[in-house]
């Protein structure tokens, strides 16, 4: 009797185990490709970035205004942004919508804006515009430094035809009447 309990506490204990390390087997081509993505943006690679960018959402802003976009954030001389510790969270099960799958992806990064060039005008603005964006609690400026650091919680929604190669658009609640063009309604109920 003994043993049978030990034995069913085991294949007990083993189901358990396996099914926490079961993972969605689209996470790692999500993440890989995110973090291409992110290194990118952080390597101030922008046209690179720039085709990581799901090909529809340039219906809404024209690829080459959202390379001066990015190119006007992250290779400002006013402005050095440093985007740093990339973690990821929940990726959900990538869900087939018209012929491609769509799934969303929590990530987190730190990032560090120096606005040591900037009149104290501009980065009151600029505290405000952040605190509003990521929260109040997540937004923390080091005046001997000049610099903003942010803890930054975002979501993106990944798109891909065959699961292997994912493009990405960012999804904040202000874009939602541009993504619509963009994303099944099925997603943007999501957001």
């Amino acid at each position: 009797m003994k043993t049978r309990s030990l034995l069913l506490l085991f294949v007990l204990l083993s189901f358990l185990s396996f099914a926490q390390a079961k993972a969605n087997p689209d996470d790692a081509a999500i993440k890989k490709n995110l973090t291409y993505f992110m290194n990118s943006v952080m390597s101030k690679k922008i046209d690179q970035a720039v085709n990581c960018i799901y090909p529809k959402f340039f219906t809404v802003v024209p690829k080459d205004q959202m390379t001066q976009l990015l190119n006007m954030t992250y290779n400002n001389p006013f402005m050095k942004i440093e985007v740093n510790n990339l973690k990821f969270g929940n990726i959900e099960k990538p869900e087939l919508i018209n012929g491609e799958y769509f799934s969303i992806a929590h990530y987190y990064f730190t990032m560090k804006c120096n606005m040591g060039s900037l009149n104290d005008d501009m980065k009151k603005q600029i505290n405000t515009m952040l605190s509003k964006k990521y929260g109040k609690n997540n937004v923390q400026y080091l005046s001997k430094e000049g610099v903003y650091t942010i803890n930054a919680a975002m979501k993106a929604c990944a798109v891909s035809k065959d699961r292997k190669s994912w493009k990405f658009v960012v999804l904040e609640k202000e874009y939602k009447p541009q993504l619509v063009k963009v994303l099944p309604k099925k997603v943007l109920d999501k957001i």
